[in-house]
């Protein structure tokens, strides 16, 4: 049976430890895997593969949290980007579990997350957001359940704001056709779009008398 003959820090991470068994270098353990062993302890077979998949393990949820490192990602966004990375499902079912646990992975917080950033830098409709939310593999419970708290008209108001600037000059039927446009690409219902056109024209009016271009209207 193997001895470990050697457990040396490792000089690049220091939450890694480089196992040594009979003087020859196997592979990299995570710390807390390294703290239960000692040097000339004998191993069995069965535990060095245990060994082995503690570092599987690790290389999976360290893929997983650079991943995160950049925003909040989805529990499926997560999966498949370990499955890019050719990462058997055992262990990706594994380090979504552990990341879960830890609060790194939680589908209700991404949703409220998504909704929150895009309502700050690019408010969209609720149809809008429920087909992002499902392409990042998001429940139907959770998506439907996320979008209750969303003031679709508020949204929508402040989606047309952002444009209001450009169109300074048009006719009121290039006004309405354009930003009607605007909010149906953004995924906002009909009914808002005409409601909060209606009320951006009637402050335009009354605010600005010189914005729209005189016309039949």
């Amino acid at each position: 049976m193997p001895v470990i003959t050697g457990l040396e820090a490792h000089q690049r991470d220091k939450d890694r430890v480089r196992l040594f068994l009979d003087h020859e270098y196997v592979l990299d353990l995570p710390l807390m895997e390294a703290a239960r062993l000692s040097k000339g302890q004998t191993l069995t077979d069965s535990e060095v593969d245990q060994l082995a998949d503690a570092r599987r393990l690790q290389r999976a949820y360290d893929l997983a949290i650079r991943y995160l490192s950049y925003r909040p990602r989805s529990r499926e966004e997560v999966r498949r980007h370990l499955v890019k990375k050719k990462v058997p499902d055992t262990r990706i079912a594994e380090a979504l579990e552990r990341l879960h646990q830890r609060g790194y992975v939680d589908d209700w917080e991404f949703a409220r997350f998504w909704i929150r950033n895009r309502d700050r830098f690019k408010p969209m409709g609720s149809r809008a957001l429920q087909f992002e939310l499902r392409q990042k593999g998001i429940d139907d419970e959770i998506v439907d359940a996320s979008l209750a708290e969303v003031d679709e008209e508020a949204s929508a108001y402040r989606a047309a704001q952002t444009r209001i600037s450009r169109y300074r000059g048009s006719t009121h039927q290039a006004f309405r056709q354009k930003l009607s446009a605007l909010l149906r690409r953004r995924g906002f219902g009909e009914y808002t779009i005409g409601d909060v056109v209606l009320r951006l024209q009637m402050e335009l009016e009354e605010r600005d008398p010189g914005y729209f271009q005189d016309d039949a209207d």
